[in-house]
């Protein structure tokens, strides 16, 4: 095994140092444990997520802060991750309930009965960006079900998938119902292919979504859940002039919350004539962003990507755009040398045959139409199919984009990145494989099983046999 470290993307300090999992002995551990755990009732299992959510709560302060020094994200931005968390635990325990709960009729004298089982044994899979909340949206509804879980966090983030699997242990959760499987690139490979899984849930890079769609595509036995990036839409029409300070607002949050890493964030303003004094709403207001340290004062609005790795990507794809002709509204900088802190960047790509990919980080596109069927035409001009939004109109107008959007979610009047916990959260092309999260997580966590009952044996006379 060799040891690796995590690290505080504006101090380079370390956050967690270890080595990768043994990931055979993490997957014989799950299969151990998860049986009993399975016939548990459900109502144990729920006190244990209660308890969790509780243990959370406690824990808050302590939590956000390890998410803020490994993310580099706004320390208030963690503590909203951190109440996501605890959140989870009553929604799923609802959603499983709606969802994945029993049903119990009868119809002439026969009982019907829908049930459901759990997989086994499903790996999880978590990213950087959100690093307790979105795998922690698979793990609750997962072991509600009665599954067993094997976690590895981004190897970007292992203190915060750490902390978090801590949380459950502390909240009374038995030993191998959440494995903890740190690793780099390997270990995610290793544990993806490993015969002892039953299943796989994934929130992440649309590469890496395809691979693993392309990986389980022999093993239809195999649950396999995807949830990865968008190149979002944002469409602003019909803004009136008293309105245009509110729509910047919300193409501001759109674009640039989180610095850009969020899977629904806007990456293309798709905007008609006469746009002009929303675009200088919008520069102006990028100009008063706070860009920062997660524990600076007064706190920023964003802070740094990820990593250098991270900042380098979303320079080149910058420089590619810039290259092919686009129109720098607001360039793209880095802030503070040595670190991956980046400005706020807007680019004019209109009339370029500009890649469709998602630039996961500060940089918003802005392509200019001249009636709103060319603006439905630009939005959907895209493989991706993850979020979408229109800013203006009316309700007629409304229907018309919702109708004709090839998103899964699709918002108006509010950002892109503005997702409900309690709602579906999934999207269509190569953003999804239509299994998605969030309030639909139970429907991947477990397997429904119908019957027909009956206390006695009867039988119904047979045609076509002789007497």
């Amino acid at each position: 095994m060799t040891s690796w470290t995590s690290t505080d993307p504006m101090t380079g300090a370390v956050v967690w140092q270890g080595e990768d999992a043994n990931v055979d002995a993490a997957v014989m551990a799950a299969r151990a444990a998860q049986p009993a755990w399975a016939l548990r009732p459900l109502a144990e299992r729920i006190a244990i997520a209660q308890r969790f959510a509780e243990v959370v709560a406690a824990n808050a302060e302590d939590f956000a802060g390890v998410i803020a020094r490994e993310t580099g994200k706004p320390l208030w931005e963690a503590r909203t991750e951190v109440g996501t968390v605890a959140a989870k635990v009553g929604i799923s325990i609802t959603a499983q309930a709606e969802r994945a709960g029993e049903r119990h009729s009868e119809a002439g004298g026969i009982g019907q009965a829908l049930r459901h089982k759990p997989h086994g044994v499903l790996a999880v899979l978590g990213p950087y960006n959100f690093p307790a909340h979105l795998p922690n949206g698979h793990i609750v509804p997962a072991l509600l079900a009665g599954n067993a879980v094997v976690f590895k966090p981004s190897e970007l983030t292992p203190a915060s998938g750490a902390f978090m699997a801590g949380l459950w242990r502390e909240a009374g959760l038995p030993e191998g119902l959440l494995v903890l499987a740190q690793g780099r690139a390997d270990t995610g490979r290793a544990l993806a292919a490993h015969p002892g899984l039953d299943g796989l849930l994934f929130t992440g890079s649309s590469n890496t979504g395809l691979a693993l769609h392309q990986a389980f595509a022999a093993r239809p036995d195999r649950i396999l859940a995807i949830e990865t990036g968008g190149n979002n839409p944002l469409i602003a029409w019909d803004v009136a002039a008293e309105d245009v300070p509110a729509a910047a607002s919300l193409i501001i949050q759109s674009a640039f919350l989180s610095a850009g890493q969020r899977c629904t964030c806007a990456r293309r303003l798709i905007v008609g004539p006469g746009s002009e004094p929303l675009i200088a709403a919008v520069v102006a207001m990028a100009d008063r962003i706070i860009a920062g340290g997660p524990f600076d004062d007064p706190a920023p609005f964003m802070g740094p990507v990820v990593d250098m790795n991270a900042a380098a990507r979303v320079e080149a794809a910058w420089a590619a755009l810039v290259a092919q002709g686009g129109t720098v509204i607001r360039p793209l900088t880095r802030l503070k040398e040595g670190t991956p802190l980046l400005s706020p960047a807007i680019i004019d790509v209109t009339g370029l045959a500009v890649p469709d990919e998602e630039i996961f980080g500060p940089v918003l596109q802005i392509i200019r139409v001249a009636d709103f069927e060319a603006a439905l035409a630009a939005a959907n001009a895209t493989r991706f199919g993850l979020a979408a939004s229109l800013i203006g109109g009316d309700a007629a107008l409304y229907e018309h984009f919702w109708a004709a959007s090839r998103a899964g979610v699709v918002n108006w009047n509010r950002p892109t990145n503005g997702a409900s916990s309690a709602a579906p959260f999934g999207g269509v092309g190569v953003s999804g494989n239509h299994r998605p999260s969030a309030y639909y997580a139970a429907d991947y966590c477990a397997w429904p099983v119908a019957s027909l009952e009956s206390a006695g044996i009867a039988a119904a006379a047979l045609t076509g046999l002789k007497p």
